[in-house]
């Protein structure tokens, strides 16, 4: 542990130790030490950020144990270890889902795409429609489709075991009883529902192998199998096409995450396996972030 961070576990103030974890975190490289060091923070203290934030301008003692454990929290960040790994929780949506080693930390916009999916869901014609979640890592799409369309039956497809573990005690602790898990691969999942899905949503891993991600917080704690796509990023996708057209019932809708150059190809791609009205979606930055297809 440096100097810096021991000194922080001498703070004996909410204002100071926010102060000294924010700078430690700028001089590691954490690109939002602010917002990174309130959030650390508040967690270790089980407060809100608003709570927090009037605590820092009262200057609020804090005790020699909350300051311990926040500069243990703090040298975790540092070394660039996820946010969400060290307070076991990632926002999305309306919900706080749980998340650690082994499963894809799922990014905010993630929620855009997953926006996509309940509005094709919510336009099934079915009284209890049907969606898939094909890779659904810690669960976040699949929980979006059925909290915010509590008619849909949503099934979970995940290959990892470790990230299904995750995927679990998010359907648990969201109390969504219409979201099942099915553990297994995505290319040969659910023949039991061919013909029969109105919205099949997914987050492949797309990332060519041959670029590696920069930021350590990706490159070394998110899993390989939810990242790597082969050598152009797509062999998922392919698979995931090939069973999305036998999942769906004519007029269903396919949502795909890509990256943001990945659009054209995914179309073309689309096309090819005789999708319809294929259309690619900008994020809230601009960025082309899903496709979308139709049976």
């Amino acid at each position: 542990m440096s100097d810096a961070v021991a000194d922080l576990g001498h703070a004996r103030t909410v204002d100071s130790a926010l102060a000294a974890g924010s700078a430690v975190l700028s001089s590691s490289g954490v690109p939002t030490p602010d917002v990174d060091a309130e959030l650390l923070l508040a967690h270790v203290l089980d407060l809100g950020r608003g709570v927090l934030r009037a605590r820092v301008v009262t200057r609020s003692a804090l005790t020699a144990d909350a300051a311990g454990a926040f500069a243990a929290a703090i040298a975790r960040r540092a070394a660039r270890e996820p946010l969400q790994h060290i307070t076991g929780t990632a926002p999305f949506r309306s919900m706080q889902l749980h998340v650690g080693p082994g499963v894809f930390v799922p990014r905010p916009e993630t929620e855009g795409v997953a926006q996509l999916a309940v509005d094709a869901l919510r336009a099934a014609a079915e009284p209890a429609p049907i969606a898939v979640d094909l890779g659904t890592g810690s669960g976040a799409i699949a929980l979006a489709m059925a909290t915010e369309v509590p008619r849909a039956s949503v099934v979970a497809v995940e290959l990892s075991a470790e990230a299904a573990v995750w995927t679990r005690r998010n359907i648990s602790a969201v109390g969504a009883e219409n979201a099942r898990l099915v553990v297994g691969d995505l290319a040969d999942a659910l023949p039991e529902l061919d013909g029969t899905v109105s919205v099949v949503a997914s987050n492949p891993p797309y990332i060519p192998v041959g670029m590696v991600p920069r930021d350590p917080e990706v490159r070394l704690h998110d899993p390989a199998l939810a990242l790597y796509g082969g050598a152009d990023g797509l062999d998922v996708v392919r698979d995931l096409s090939a069973t999305a057209l036998r999942l769906l019932r004519p007029g269903g809708v396919l949502v795909i995450e890509h990256g943001e150059a990945q659009g054209g190809a995914i179309r073309d791609l689309l096309d090819a396996d005789g999708w319809r009205s294929t259309v690619t979606h900008p994020d809230l930055t601009g960025r082309d972030r899903a496709t979308t297809a139709v049976r």
